[in-house]
Order: structure tokens, then sequence, then C-alpha cells
């Protein structure tokens, strides 16, 4: 049996031994400090609509308690993100469950609210189905990929966490219209920034790799469906 021949790096390896290849990246464990804080946010939000709903609503140290509850979760939405990109612990749980607690806080405060006659129930209607709607597109078009937060969508959220506390929030005269125009900005910044989404997500299905790969496929498909119905016409005419 030959013996393996050095290199200038160093002795061949021997042939018998196995190739050991570098160990695939690991992802974080979920079990982090960025998804506690998440999951401590979709616990708050029962709290939270204990504490908005306690009494009709009507005892002003509830809603004071019900609001400081409604800034913690909104605190830790802020935090749970920083700490997840700064450390490197992004996750799927981290993924799915980020936005199911922020719409389920939010859903919370709207439909308590509505339930106390103080805010419309247009309102929520319309503000849940756009949220709800988005995560349903969100879905149809993660083939094509990503569609990276807007501008408008943080506005959208900076608003609707004013609008909400303000309402959450016992307030009467002069206060009371700011929150009712601090409700109506955050209604339109929502449709606004809805139907930009979706004509974002329209684009991006049409121009991805996945869509122009498709396309060349029909193309191509096209082209030879086209040469295979001009074969016996051409064959007709040749001569015996």
């Amino acid at each position: 049996m030959n013996a393996a021949l050095p290199t200038p790096e160093g002795p061949a390896p021997d042939p018998d031994e196995p190739v050991v290849l570098g160990e695939p990246e690991q992802q974080p464990s979920a079990w982090n400090i960025a998804n506690a804080l998440t999951v401590l946010r979709i616990l708050l939000v029962p709290l939270f609509g204990w504490l908005l709903l306690l009494d009709h609503g009507t005892q002003a140290k509830w809603r004071i308690a019900a609001a400081l509850v409604f800034g913690v979760a909104l605190l830790t939405d802020r935090i749970d993100g920083d700490i997840a990109r700064r450390r490197g612990l992004v996750t799927d749980f981290g993924k799915v469950s980020d936005p199911i607690a922020d719409k389920a806080l939010v859903g919370m405060a709207l439909v308590g609210l509505s339930l106390l006659d103080e805010l419309p129930w247009w309102v929520t209607v319309v503000i849940l189905a756009r949220e709800l709607g988005i995560t349903v597109l969100r879905f149809f078009v993660i083939r094509h990929g990503v569609i990276p937060a807007s501008r408008g969508g943080k506005l959208k959220t900076g608003v609707q966490a004013v609008a909400i506390a303000l309402y959450v929030l016992p307030l009467s005269g002069a206060w009371h219209d700011v929150a009712v125009v601090a409700m109506a900005l955050a209604v339109i910044v929502t449709v606004v920034t809805g139907i930009d989404y979706v004509a974002r997500a329209l684009t991006l299905r049409q121009t991805s790799p996945r869509a122009a790969a498709k396309r060349a496929r029909a193309e191509r498909e096209a082209a030879k469906a086209a040469e295979a119905a001009d074969r016996p016409a051409t064959s007709g005419h040749e001569s015996p």
C-alpha cells in the first residue's frame, strides 16, 4: 500500500479517513430574551383587556392601569426587535409570534373600546381588516420575496399607538378632541399604507426573480409548441 505523499501544506490526507465538512450554521435557540419579551407581550394582552373593561371602563384608576400595561407592551415590542437584531437572535418563532402579538394587542384595544361604546365599530373593522388582510397578502407573496417595512408602515404603527393610548386614558374636554383627531389620522394612515403595501406586493410578484423565471419558462414552452405545430405543415409540402 502506497504511503500518502506530503504536500507543501503538510502530509496528504489519508484516503481511508472520512472527510469532515464544515458544520452547518446553527440557528439561534428559540429560548432567548427577545422571544421571552414577545411572549410577555402576548400574556399582557388579556391583562390589558381585563383592566380596560373592568367596571365597564368607568373607573379612572383601572383605565390608567390599562394604559400603563399598554405602554409596557409597546415597550417590549421595541426592545425585543432591537435585541434580536443586535445579538443575532432572530428566529422563526420570533418572526411569527411578533406580528401576532402586535395585532393581538391592537385588536384587543380597538374591540375593547368599541365594546365600551367609546370608539365606532367601523373604525375597529377598518383597521383590523387592513391588518389581517396585509398579513394574508404577505403569505401570498413570500415566495417572491420579503417586502421591507416602509416609513409609512412605521408611521402607521406610531400613530395607532398614540391614538389608542389617548382613548384608553380617562381624558375629557380638549384632550378627548385630541384623541379623536389622532384616531382619525390613524385610520387615514392605516388605509393609505395598506394600499401602498398592496401596490408593492403586486410589483414584487411581477418583477421578482421567481416571476421572471416563470415567464421565461412559459416563453420556452410556447416556442416549443409553435415549433411542433409548424412541423406537420412543413412535412406535408415535401415531395414523396
